[in-house]
C-alpha cells in the first residue's frame, strides 16, 4: 500500500465574486446535495471546490478531465465529510488502485483549503 495525497486553496473573495457574477456556475460545479449541504455559503462552497481541486490532482489529471459533479464532498451524520466519486473520476481512482479516500477542509473568511489522501492498493 502507499499514499498519495493532493491539496488544493481557493480564495474565497474571488470565489465569491465569480458566484455573483456567475450565478449559473453553481450548478456546473456542485451537485444539488452538496449545495444544499452548505445552504449555499459561499466560503463552504470554496471549500469545496478546493476538494474537486485537490482530487483532481491526486488523480493525476487537470481541469476539463473529469466533470466537478463527479468529485462530490458530503457529509457523514457525524457531519464529517466524506468523498464521494461518480462517472470518469471514480473510474480513473479505480483504475489508479484507490481502496480509500480521507480528506478534511477548512476555511476563513478569505481562504479555503482541502487536503485529501488516498490510499493506493498496488
Amino acid at each position: 500500500m502507499r499514499i498519495r495525497t493532493g491539496i488544493d486553496a481557493v480564495e474565497v473573495p474571488r470565489f465569491r465574486v465569480a458566484l455573483e457574477r456567475t450565478p449559473q456556475i453553481v450548478e456546473r460545479l456542485f451537485t444539488r446535495a452538496e449545495f444544499n449541504s452548505v445552504s449555499g455559503r459561499p466560503e463552504s462552497l470554496a471549500a469545496r471546490f478546493a476538494v474537486k481541486e485537490a482530487t483532481m490532482k491526486l488523480l493525476g489529471v487537470g481541469l476539463g478531465s473529469v466533470r466537478f459533479q463527479e468529485i462530490e464532498t458530503l457529509r457523514l451524520p457525524s457531519g464529517a465529510p466524506v468523498l464521494q466519486l461518480s462517472g470518469g473520476a471514480a473510474q480513473l481512482a479505480m483504475d489508479g488502485g484507490v481502496v480509500e479516500f480521507s480528506l478534511s477542509l477548512t476555511h476563513t473568511k478569505m481562504l479555503a483549503i482541502a487536503h485529501v489522501v488516498a490510499l493506493i492498493e498496488e
